[in-house]
């Protein structure tokens, strides 16, 4: 009897702490809290159970257009703007993701409320990409991609969008306008 109890105990306490919960704000390569790269758009009412899931339908499936989901919490505080592959297709997958609130961060900490500084210390860079008015830098070891606006950068990197920009000439403290994250791109 005895040994029966205690048998009992302990695969209750082996069942438990096996038990590995989520955290709803962390950002990997595959996944954004419960979101995951093949989450399909009529999922996102049960993950955000507890938040609100705005849905602007445009009305014209045949433009073609991607009708982006906005998330916000229960306070009224936007989290994520996310980006389905498809119109209009509840089977559709999300492709881009934007990082609004700066409680979702990476396992290094890298969230919204980072500097470029937080980018190059943390993860490698894979490329820079020269933009009309921001630049985009690239890391793919989180399939991110973050956009800095060119009035961070030195005055003489801000006209010319043909111009190489690399790591070095981004300042540390120059703040990340927006965090996105992509899966299935291709």
């Amino acid at each position: 009897m005895k040994n029966t109890i205690f048998t009992l105990c302990l695969l209750s306490i082996a069942f438990t702490s096996c038990k590995k919960e989520v955290n709803p704000f962390l950002i990997s390569k595959n996944n954004i809290g419960l979101l995951t790269d093949s989450t399909q758009v009529k999922d996102i009412e049960a993950i955000y159970a507890n938040d609100s899931v705005v849905q602007r339908i445009d009305g014209d499936e045949f433009t073609g257009s991607i009708n982006d989901i906005k998330i916000y919490d229960k306070t009224g505080k936007q989290l994520l703007i996310l980006s389905p592959n498809q119109a209009l297709d509840s089977t559709a997958t999300i492709t881009t993701i934007q990082v609004v609130d700066p409680r979702f961060k990476t396992d290094k900490g890298l969230n919204t409320a980072s500097t470029f500084a937080d980018i190059k210390n943390n993860y490698t860079i894979s490329s820079i990409q020269n933009t009309l008015r921001n630049v985009v830098v690239f890391v793919n070891e989180i399939n991110g991609f973050f956009t800095i606006d060119k009035m961070e950068l030195p005055s003489e990197l801000r006209m010319d969008v043909n111009k190489k920009i690399e790591a070095i000439q981004i300042p540390d403290n120059a703040k990340i306008k927006h965090f996105m994250i992509g899966w299935n791109q291709y």
